[in-house]
């Protein structure tokens, strides 16, 4: 038997974080995820779906992810029953994550925090080796952050220097 989601996909809200009886953290978020597709009038949707995460990582996703947040997801679908207050059964389908990879920086910090889920991480420290660091250095172009093979760019690669309009059609977007 095999049970595994991987989801990219925005927060449409700041994470929840609760503890139960016991103490363990625990954080709800719900993630937007694109579909890969438009529907008949051109318009691409999206699917809510609804996320836990546990313990250490819980309160790393309620420290650094807010609403509109890029996050990776993966984890496995599960699904539980309650009684709701006016008395039918509720029936849930949540995915329970494993891994939460934050995959964008935080505003002024970048880096990776999730909690020592890191592996295979590819937001975390994009853009570190991009900075001129005050540590001194040997100004031969590598990071000092340990990045090897990484060279230092003195100019925005992204800058348009030409007159030209950019095209970009809300498909393009993420939201």
């Amino acid at each position: 038997m095999m049970n595994r989601t991987i989801l990219v996909g925005r927060l449409t809200k700041d994470p929840e974080l609760r503890y139960t009886p016991s103490g363990v953290a625990v954080a709800t978020f719900t993630l937007a995820v694109n579909r890969t597709f438009t529907n008949q009038s051109g318009e691409r949707e999206a699917d809510f779906i609804n996320c836990v995460v546990w313990r250490k990582q819980a309160e790393n996703v309620a420290n650094f992810l807010k609403k509109g947040s890029l996050a990776g997801i993966d984890g496995r679908i599960q699904t539980r029953s309650f009684e709701g207050q006016d008395g039918k059964r509720v029936y849930v389908t949540e995915v329970v994550a494993e891994s939460v990879q934050f995959l964008e920086p935080k505003s002024g910090s970048g880096g990776n925090v999730a909690g020592g889920s890191n592996s295979g991480s590819q937001g975390g420290n994009r853009g570190e080796s991009n900075r001129n660091t005050s540590q001194g250095g040997s100004g031969n172009g590598q990071s000092q952050n340990g990045n090897q093979g990484y060279t230092r760019v003195d100019e925005d690669p992204f800058a348009n220097n030409s007159t030209e309009t950019i095209d970009i059609s809300d498909d393009d977007l993420p939201f």
